[in-house]
């Protein structure tokens, strides 16, 4: 126990020791500049521009919603039915395939935690 306690009142030292005083710096330059990695080498002229060119999950520009299923309603794509053999909802599937109901003694198992299937 007494070890315990030397232990806490002694002062905590980091691990980490950092060379030099700490200096914040006078001026960063915020500017914005062309990534190394860039395929171009030169920033673009404006965010709209960037955007219009830009991809991501598919183009991001309104020019490229014509004629694409993005540039209509879903009314007006039709009604959406399963092909033969596919099934929306679980309760479409063959009886074979359903629920199967719980017994007493699962209901009891569940609401006792367990305990029930020892005792």
């Amino acid at each position: 126990m007494r070890a315990t306690s030397i232990l806490r009142s002694a002062a905590r030292t980091p691990l980490i020791h950092f060379i030099g005083k700490r200096s914040v710096p006078k001026s960063i330059d915020h500017s914005p500049r062309v990534h190394p990695a860039s395929p171009t080498g030169s920033l673009p002229d404006s965010f709209a521009t960037y955007r219009a060119k830009a991809q991501q999950h598919g183009p991001l520009g309104r020019s490229s919603f014509n004629g694409t299923i993005g540039g209509h309603s879903g009314a007006s794509l039709g009604p959406v039915k399963p092909q033969e053999g596919e099934f929306f909802d679980r309760a479409e599937l063959p009886a074979r395939f359903g629920r199967l109901p719980w017994t007493e003694a699962e209901i009891e198992a569940i609401e006792t935690g367990g305990a029930s299937l020892f005792a």
